[in-house]
């Protein structure tokens, strides 16, 4: 588990570079989800150092059953809606929160991604948001693995490969992402996250 984290950091910051660049408007991005970035790099340093010292299982499962909760909350029409007002406040736990998962279990995207579709983002603006603060969350993550030691030069060298191969998978994603109107593109996103949901609960029971 803790070499599998620190081996996709570089496949994660690669990808979502690109994903961003691809749409423009970073700074105003950045700007808007500075307070999430900033708690999220602090949960992400807490949750690394708690990989060093503790399993991941509970962790892997507890995100789990939030996601496929999430998933079957929507499915039922009942969709989680974070209003703009309440935005600047939700902002730091969840920052938080999804640091934290990200440095125990290398999922900060999950909450991330559900954070945002609760925000009611359109499909340029969520895709851009999810792929700045990936990029920035994975910055503090590999600053992290590398100050607790466990980012070795074979692990990176393993992780660049890896990486090679990720875009290749990337390339072929963003082809049927533009493809996607918004309703669609909404509806793919649930399926991913339920999918991610029993993947993260069947992995914790391994």
């Amino acid at each position: 588990m803790k070499t599998a984290v620190a081996l996709l950091i570089l496949p994660n910051i690669v990808m979502d570079l690109i994903q961003g660049s691809r749409h423009g408007k970073l700074v105003p991005t950045i700007q808007r989800f500075a307070v999430l970035v900033l708690f999220g790099a602090i949960g992400t340093v807490v949750g690394t150092r708690l990989l060093t010292a503790i399993s991941s299982r509970t962790a892997t499962l507890v995100l789990g059953f939030t996601v496929v909760i999430f998933v079957v909350l929507n499915a039922t029409r009942w969709s989680p809606r974070v209003s703009p007002r309440a935005e600047p406040w939700a902002d730091v736990p969840v920052g938080l929160a999804a640091g934290m998962i990200g440095g125990v279990t290398n999922v900060p995207g999950t909450p991330l991604v559900m954070y945002f579709y609760a925000l009611g983002l359109r499909k340029r603006d969520f895709v851009r948001a999810v792929a700045v603060t990936f990029v920035l969350f994975k910055l503090a993550q590999l600053g992290a693995v590398a100050w607790f030691g466990l980012l070795t030069f074979r692990t990176l060298e393993l992780s660049a490969l890896l990486t090679l191969v990720a875009v290749l998978g990337f390339w072929l994603g963003v082809k049927i992402q533009d493809r996607l109107v918004q309703e669609t593109f909404n509806r793919v996103v649930l399926v991913c996250l339920a999918l991610l949901g029993v993947w993260l609960i069947v992995r914790a029971q391994m």
